[in-house]
């Protein structure tokens, strides 16, 4: 199962599960990451933490540790 962690820049997914452990889950699903909605990978920071999202035109910034909590469906 590949997660939202294991994209590289520019590559495009489709959100599938936020795992019920994540803290955030709630939060980032009022900022629009929800499964079935379409994200793209941006970049990671110099040090590789935070990475950034866009998610239907809006960017968002998440910690890897997150990331690595939200399953995707890679295109």
């Amino acid at each position: 199962m590949k997660t939202l962690n294991d994209l590289k820049d520019g590559q495009k997914a489709i959100v599938g599960e936020l795992k019920p452990t994540l803290a955030a889950c709630r939060r980032l699903m009022e900022l629009g990451l929800m499964p079935g909605v379409e994200v793209r990978f941006i970049k990671s920071a110099p040090l590789g933490d935070p990475i950034a999202v866009d998610i239907e035109g809006r960017h968002l910034s998440l910690r890897r540790e997150d990331a690595a909590q939200i399953s995707v469906t890679i295109q």
